[in-house]
């Protein structure tokens, strides 16, 4: 990713957690990392966001189904990655050859 692309891009992880566990999660994720995550975690735990998506997974627990996203500065997606599977995300390659695609 370019300079310009670090300073034009912000990530963001939506989760069905409340607030209270969205921190407990983001602090185990810091205590293993040895750092705090270096992007936003929102919580969403009456999946509205979820739900607009189409990503809630009623056979998931609750859980949506795992997501990546790159949307415009109009708010266009751009590129999407959805998958049942939890353990299958997109690799970092994928993520960064879409969003050097993005105007």
């Amino acid at each position: 990713m370019s300079p310009d692309q670090r300073q034009t891009t912000e990530l963001l992880a939506v989760a069905i957690d409340d607030a209270a566990d969205l921190q407990k999660m983001v602090d185990r994720v810091a205590a293993e990392a040895g750092r705090k995550p270096d992007y936003t975690f929102l919580s969403d735990p009456g999946h509205r966001v979820i739900d607009r998506y189409g990503l809630y997974n009623p056979t998931g627990r609750g859980w949506p189904h795992p997501t990546t996203y790159v949307i415009d500065r109009r708010g266009v997606v751009r590129w999407k990655f959805i998958e049942i599977n939890y353990k299958i995300r997109p690799t970092n390659e994928m993520i960064l050859e879409a969003l050097t695609k993005v105007q």
